[in-house]
């Protein structure tokens, strides 16, 4: 009889501590009636212009006479490696806006990745956390129209060892979220398109990096992409690029392996974040591993809905 009414509770505590260890769902939940109605109304072209870049490497405002490279039309090889460029932007990278506990309006970058349910973004763990997520693919300023919309954040995961403040706990600095539909019951990739998620191959990768700087950085407040060759931090099991450019508010940028022109997409590999929040200068970006823990992740997230 005692060994009866103990294996439920060993279960129990099993599944608790399994429950403990494994990535899940962020203990952030979308406000009640939190909807793609509701973000369009909360999140107006003013809202998004005043907010702030959440957390993420000290910035060094440019001269506004002095871009920060020619302005580009597409995403591709750069004529001068390590200087971002400015273009229009693509359907499967946007601005994530959220209101921390300060009450302000923060914001980073995120990108549309591939999932069975269509409705999946990635950024850095350090990116979420507020309330009032919502995501705006291919961001356009001062527009009361967003190409692709305003997409209500319905559930965050992040893995359980990553904390803001903790330099051990960098290399889990990244995060998925799911949307929910739009005004219509339409699906986020079935209108942006998807990136793939991949393991990280190794340190060496020749990637293009697509992020939004805050305009007080960078005042042609627009898009930038660096195509480069990736690196080992020194010191740390993360990426590192060196590319000019990279503000506040790029945090969360797709690292994209294999990008191509035609369907505007590639492979993610990497995202800003890690140490320091994605790095300490413009010039200088660090990227977590995805390996098993991200892996995980993204399963569980595909899994939630």
């Amino acid at each position: 009889m005692t060994r009866r009414l103990l294996l439920p509770a060993l279960c129990t505590a099993v599944i608790a501590l399994a429950a403990a260890v494994l990535p899940g769902e962020s203990h952030a939940p979308a406000p009640r009636g939190w909807t793609a109605q509701a973000a369009s109304r909360f999140w107006t072209p003013e809202r998004m212009a005043d907010s702030m870049p959440d957390s993420g490497p000290p910035s060094d405002p440019v001269d506004p006479a002095e871009p920060v490279a020619p302005s580009g039309t597409g995403v591709g090889p750069l004529a001068s490696i390590g200087s971002a460029v400015h273009f229009d932007g693509i359907p499967t990278v946007g601005m994530l806006f959220s209101v921390g506990s300060d009450l302000a309006a923060h914001f980073c970058t995120a990108s549309v990745v591939h999932s069975p349910g269509r409705d999946l973004i990635m950024t850095a763990a350090h990116c979420v956390g507020g309330s009032h997520l919502g995501f705006v693919p291919d961001y356009r300023t001062g527009t009361s129209h967003q190409p692709y919309g305003i997409w209500a954040v319905g559930k965050e995961f992040t893995d359980p060892r990553w904390s803001p403040d903790d330099d051990a706990a960098s290399d889990y600095d990244f995060a998925f979220a799911t949307v929910d539909p739009g005004p219509r019951g339409e699906r986020l990739e079935d209108l942006t398109g998807a990136n793939r998620l991949a393991r990280t191959p190794g340190y060496r990768n020749r990637v293009t990096v697509i992020g939004y700087p805050h305009s007080a950085d960078d005042p042609t407040d627009q898009a930038v992409t660096c195509t480069t060759t990736t690196g080992r931090l020194e010191g740390e099991q993360e990426l590192q690029m060196d590319c000019e450019g990279f503000y506040t508010g790029t945090s969360g940028s797709p690292w994209i392996l294999d990008y191509t022109t035609r369907t505007r997409s590639g492979t993610v590999i990497g995202v800003i974040g890690g140490l320091d929040g994605g790095g300490t200068t413009d010039r200088v970006s660090y990227s977590p591993i995805l390996g098993d823990a991200a892996l995980t992740l993204y399963r569980n997230a595909t899994r939630s809905g």
